[in-house]
């Protein structure tokens, strides 16, 4: 009897956002957004020099997590993202089909706002396709 190892896919990211976040809605109503995360490596490399690394990443949440990150966030931002990997397929202008890796947004953390003890902002539609779970984002209510 082999064993299996179980299916784990998390991924954490904590980075600058490269540019404004694009907000939406799909043909449903449903809200999402897509923004950009530049992530920082520093290390020494052979000769004893300082080196940076820089790392991009494509980010989309869904439903209240989108609306909070559409309302909060601007190029530049510090945030901290929990998700899973995905990817996708899509068609570019000229027809050819392109695939796309990024992080689906499970939790938004704004790093840089001023008050980090606020209530956590949670998607309550997790039923719906591609819904984040929860949170970590906050809201102004």
């Amino acid at each position: 009897m082999a064993f299996k190892m179980p299916d784990i896919n998390r991924v954490m990211i904590a980075g600058n956002l490269t540019r404004d976040p694009s907000f939406r809605q799909t043909s449903q109503q449903t809200p999402v957004v897509n923004f950009c995360v530049a992530s920082n490596r520093k290390y020494k490399d052979q000769n004893g020099q300082w080196r940076e690394e820089v790392c991009y990443v494509g980010v989309v949440a869904w439903h209240k997590l989108a609306e909070s990150c559409g309302k909060n966030l601007t190029r530049g931002s510090a945030v901290l993202v929990d998700g899973e990997l995905q990817s996708r397929l899509w068609k570019s202008e000229d027809g050819d089909a392109r695939t796309v890796v990024e992080i689906k947004a499970h939790r938004v953390q704004f790093l840089d706002k001023p008050n980090r003890n606020e209530t956590p902002v949670t998607d309550d539609d997790a039923s719906i396709e591609n819904a984040p779970s929860e949170s970590w984002s906050h809201s102004e209510n």
